[in-house]
């Protein structure tokens, strides 16, 4: 447990913001391993500015299990911290600073356990382990898609994957997935006091989201799987931009929405909904008035959900023996791990810390939560 919050304290000093560098942790964790003899290699971004990295402990040629998790954190702007958020700070029996719960504490851990990793992988039976570390996961579980196309050159990929997200370390086998779009509605600007001459973007943009919100509305009295919270799929829109001056009509506005729907439903294809939407009732009547106002849907980033089916029976009663769980639990949030299960490599989820203290101001992990995290990676990898 001290050198788990030994090596928490480090990776907290790292300040490895979503689609910012995260090579000097990349660099710490890549020494670490070597001290214990461990080679680690390197997927890169496409600038070279932030990495992934992935490690066997033990034989190269076979399966194993991969204990994985993101490096990158949100932001701490305008946020009313209590302390530094990346220097780690301990008050009673919790641990703050951004990331310890999402999810540097999990890696902590990991780290932590390496010894007892490499001692228990020198036999010829042995089972390797994996550790990856990946980044920017915020931003659309983007970095991990490198690593897992170059693991399928390997000569054996892993045999299953505990992504560490928060979940206060229970076991879950099924979460949604996710979308993101960016919706830049075109129109034609003028003078306030005329706007039967202009084509007001921002007006425009409100009916497309009040489009998404009875949407959302329907979803939720159709709720439809009690594992989830919400039992419904979602869709909210996070970020709006537009206008110049209250006295001028509006010829732009950009609005950024995210869908989340229940495995199995159609509620992914909220967005061409939205589309035909706008081309059948819209578009016609801002043209009326200007030829070049349009409505445009560009996509920023999407992940699958994780689903729970016969491909993960054998790592759940691996973990479910190792944690002394028998019941699996469905997320809300999404992780990498529907993408590890797309690449043939089946993933749970489980890892210290609420995803209610994610994202927040004096973010914190329990240090109760770290020792039954290393309690069970202990029993999981047989060490």
């Amino acid at each position: 447990m001290t050198t788990a919050v030994d090596i928490l304290s480090e990776l907290i000093g790292f300040p490895t913001l979503s689609r910012q560098s995260n090579l000097a942790l990349i660099d710490y964790v890549e020494d670490y391993l070597a001290g214990y003899g461990i080679h680690a290699r390197r997927v890169y971004s496409e600038d070279w500015q932030r990495a992934n990295l992935y490690a066997t402990i033990g034989p190269q040629d076979r399966g194993g299990i991969c204990l994985s998790g993101h490096s990158d954190v949100v932001p701490v702007a305008d946020q009313p911290w209590r302390s530094d958020p990346f220097t780690l700070t301990r008050r009673d029996d919790r641990l703050y600073g951004r990331g310890t719960a999402d999810m540097k504490g999990f890696i902590a851990c990991v780290l932590a356990l390496v010894p007892r990793f490499v001692q228990a992988t020198r036999g010829a039976d042995a089972q390797p382990v994996h550790i990856a570390i990946s980044y920017d996961e915020e931003i659309g579980c983007v970095g991990v898609r490198g690593l897992l196309q170059q693991l399928e050159q390997d000569a054996a990929k892993p045999t299953g994957c505990i992504i560490g997200e928060p979940t206060l370390m229970r076991l879950a086998s099924a979460h949604k997935g996710k979308s993101a779009w960016r919706c830049c509605v075109q129109g034609q600007a003028a003078h306030s006091s005329q706007p039967q001459l202009g084509v007001n973007a921002i007006e425009y943009a409100a009916e497309l989201m009040m489009f998404l919100r009875q949407r959302g509305r329907d979803w939720r009295r159709d709720a439809g799987d009690a594992s989830y919270d919400p039992p419904w799929s979602t869709v909210q829109t996070g970020t709006v931009r537009g206008g110049t001056a209250v006295n001028v009509v509006p010829d732009r506005c950009e609005f950024d929405f995210e869908i989340r729907p229940l495995p199995g439903s159609d509620h992914h294809l909220l967005a061409d909904e939205l589309a035909h939407f706008a081309r059948r009732r819209l578009v016609p009547e801002m043209r009326r008035v200007s030829g070049q106002a349009d409505i445009r849907l560009e996509a920023q980033s999407a992940y699958p959900g994780l689903q729970d089916n016969a491909s993960l029976d054998e790592i759940k009663q691996r973990c479910a023996a190792a944690a002394g769980q028998t019941a699996f639990h469905s997320l809300a949030f999404g992780t990498e791990a529907g993408l590890f299960q797309q690449a043939g490599i089946p993933a749970i989820v489980c890892g210290p810390g609420s995803i209610a203290q994610a994202h927040k101001a004096d973010e914190y992990v329990d240090c109760a939560q770290l020792e039954q995290c290393l309690t069970f990676l202990a029993r999981v990898t047989g060490v």
